[in-house]
């Protein structure tokens, strides 16, 4: 279960992020994660957040964003907002980390699919950024945060993850795993 303080370290590159507000403690109005990105490159895949926006304020070094497929570079003291309904990334492609605070509006589950996510890169689920097919259908279907893939067309994507999620389900797969957030979905 995520909560104030709760620090992960990616193994594998170094990333690490820090929950400083969860959705239990601000009652849903939005989290807030101090992010240091250490590695260089995409961490995840370019994705659309159908019911939340993003604000990235970077403290030090330089983030970049994909927004709309249009790269922009945001330096330390800057922000950028990213809102919901916009194919979007965000990661560090310099040689110095890149640290910034994420605040996501509203909450809704992503701190837990924040601590989800980081327990499955250090399992070796998720290589490279990339989350597999199977287990980006289960999450789109039953996250309450309604984040997709920005590859595959929205509603598509939304059919197959209808189609697809009760099926996976049965074969274990799951939104959330209790292994990594104390809750299954």
């Amino acid at each position: 279960m995520p909560h104030q303080g709760q620090k992960i370290v990616d193994k594998f590159s170094g990333d690490t992020i820090e929950f400083l507000e969860t959705a239990a403690d601000t009652n849903g109005e939005r989290i807030t994660i101090k992010w240091t990105l250490v590695s260089k490159g995409q961490t995840v895949d370019d994705h659309i957040h159908l019911l939340q926006n993003e604000t990235f304020k970077v403290t030090a070094g330089r983030l970049t964003c994909i927004q709309n497929g249009e790269i922009v570079h945001v330096n330390a003291g800057e922000e950028i907002v990213l809102p919901k309904n916009t194919p979007h990334n965000h990661y560090n492609e310099d040689d110095q980390p890149a640290e910034y605070i994420q605040v996501i509006e509203p909450a809704y589950d992503l701190d837990y699919f924040a601590e989800n996510l980081f327990g499955m890169i250090n399992d070796g689920i998720v290589k490279e950024g990339k989350m597999p097919f199977f287990q980006a259908m289960i999450t789109g279907q039953y996250l309450d945060s309604k984040t997709f893939l920005a590859a595959i067309p929205l509603k598509l994507q939304q059919t197959l993850a209808a189609i697809l999620g009760p099926i996976l389900r049965v074969f274990g797969y799951r939104a959330l795993y209790k292994k990594y957030t104390d809750i299954e979905k």
